[in-house]
């Protein structure tokens, strides 16, 4: 699937963090020690296993970032299908440049490519239905951009980017302003016109509550079984937009999706993914 590139101005930040962390207060001592200055040589970075690609980009820009001189060619970009052997990336130049840049792209690409390959699956699960994949804001702190455009990358759609995108009620937000009638009266006073609301329930006598006062766009059903998921989504009967959340997983996400629900979202996207297996060849 094919998204449009992320500027280089916001990533950089993040990018040119993780080499400084990785290039210490000395650099890469290793490679100056060993390397004789002036080695050019050709990198290739190569996939160990099948799966969706995610962090191009970034790798790229890190190793531009160790140096701007370093020709790179990318082969498959975000968001493409690789099978075992592919060859990823092509890296020409100063070799302590590429060296020094090396883990930082292959951690970028490997856990990305991880997240986009875990959302490529269950969206694959929920073919024939309405429902879209999507994450949640359970990212690594610091990298909720790129690891929520590696979910785009699999195919899969973003929730909110950060609290001030739209108000979404949670159960402790109900909880502390008095309940769902409260929260719903104060969102109608006070909200923007121009801000979306969802409102979560796990009970469908919540959900009847919901419906009755009126004020959400979108209502998040929590932990609720597939039986109890058709029942509100006739219970809303295209009035609210339908968001199904909780153990969403492999196995349980095709009879969620078919219940009729809209949205189904996973933290697991962004916390419980496998990193993907690459390697850059000398």
């Amino acid at each position: 699937m094919n998204h449009a590139a992320l500027p280089d101005l916001v990533l950089e930040p993040i990018v040119r963090a993780a080499l400084m962390e990785d290039l210490g207060a000395y650099g890469d001592i290793t490679t100056r020690t060993v390397i004789p200055a002036g080695t050019t040589y050709t990198a290739h970075l190569n996939a160990r296993e099948d799966a969706v690609v995610s962090g191009m980009q970034v790798a790229a820009l890190a190793f531009r970032l160790v140096d701007p001189s370093l020709q790179i060619k990318t082969h498959i970009p975000d968001g493409h299908r690789c099978a075992r052997g592919d060859t990823l990336m092509e890296i020409v130049g100063d070799a302590a440049a590429i060296l020094s840049g090396e883990r930082v792209a292959l951690n970028f690409v490997g856990r990305l490519s991880g997240i986009a390959t875990q959302a490529a699956a269950l969206v694959a699960e929920t073919e024939g239905t309405k429902a879209r994949i999507t994450c949640t804001r359970k990212t690594t702190p610091g990298l909720r951009v790129v690891e929520k455009q590696a979910v785009l990358h699999g195919g899969g759609f973003n929730h909110r980017y950060s609290l001030s995108d739209a108000i979404l009620i949670k159960d402790n937000h109900i909880a502390a302003a008095g309940g769902i009638r409260p929260v719903l009266e104060a969102t109608k006073a006070h909200a923007s016109h121009m801000m979306k609301v969802e409102i979560e329930v796990d009970r469908l006598d919540q959900l009847a509550e919901v419906l009755e006062v009126g004020g959400a766009d979108v209502v998040l059903l929590d932990n609720m079984n597939p039986a109890t998921l058709r029942t509100a989504v006739d219970m809303i009967n295209g009035r609210l937009v339908a968001e199904a959340s909780g153990n969403v997983t492999q196995e349980t996400v095709a009879p969620i999706a078919a219940t009729g629900v809209d949205y189904i979202s996973s933290g697991a996207l962004t916390h419980s993914y496998r990193t993907v297996d690459l390697g850059l060849d000398f």
